[in-house]
Formats: C-alpha cells, structure tokens, sequence
C-alpha cells in the first residue's frame, strides 16, 4: 500500500552517503537522483525510501512522532541493519530486542535526527 515515504535533510549529499552505505545492505539502490532527491528502492515496483532538501526552502525539522519503519525478514538482519546505521554515525534510540511476543525492533536516528526502525516479526 505505501509507495514511498520521504524525510527532509539539510545536507543532501551526508543523507546521500548514509544512505547508500544503509541501504545497500538490504540490497536497495539509488531509483531517483536530483540535486534535491534521492529515492531508494529494491525494485521497480517496490516501496521506496527518500530524502530531500524542504520544497519551500526551510530548514528541515524532523517530526515529532514521525517514524519510518523498515521491514526485515530476521533477528540477524535487524541486528545488522542497526549496528550499521550507528556505525555510521546514526544514534541509539532503542537497541534491538523483543518489544511484544512476536515483534523484533532496534530504533534509531539518521544523521539529520530522522528517527526510523529495523523490525521483523518471529514465526513460529
């Protein structure tokens, strides 16, 4: 159902090297690049991720209560995606562990404040 979701920044070329270092290891590349915009996808017809610099010239702020949530398939993955985004220079906001019976997260924020979270269901 969702097609995109997208995050202010206020330098587009630090998101850009986060992002690419962040994404390539789930296998997603570079489906959009402007000067302004970036949008990152595993595919044509799948979801994507973007930054951009604020269409009406203002300082991007992150939102209070916003949050982007990228879905993996397992424990290991979260783990890794995590570990990755502090590696570089992302910030703690929760490390990865059960939250409910079945729900696997680790929360963090990107390098403009952005906060978002690797998560996986555990099957039985």
């Amino acid at each position: 159902m969702i097609g995109y979701v997208t995050v202010g920044t206020n330098n587009i070329d630090r998101a850009a090297i986060f992002y690419d270092a962040l994404f390539a290891t789930l296998g997603a590349a570079r489906a959009f690049d402007t000067d302004g915009f970036i949008a990152w996808s595993t595919g044509p017809s799948a979801p994507a991720f973007s930054v951009t610099k604020p269409f009406d010239g203002q300082a991007a702020t992150v939102g209070n209560g916003v949050m982007i949530a990228i879905a993996l398939s397992s424990t290991d993955k979260v783990d890794a995606f995590y570990a990755k985004a502090l590696e570089l220079g992302g910030s703690d906001e929760g490390a990865p562990g059960m939250r409910l019976d079945n729900f696997y997260a680790g929360y963090f924020r990107d390098l403009d404040g952005n906060k978002l979270n690797a998560f996986c269901f555990i099957r039985d």
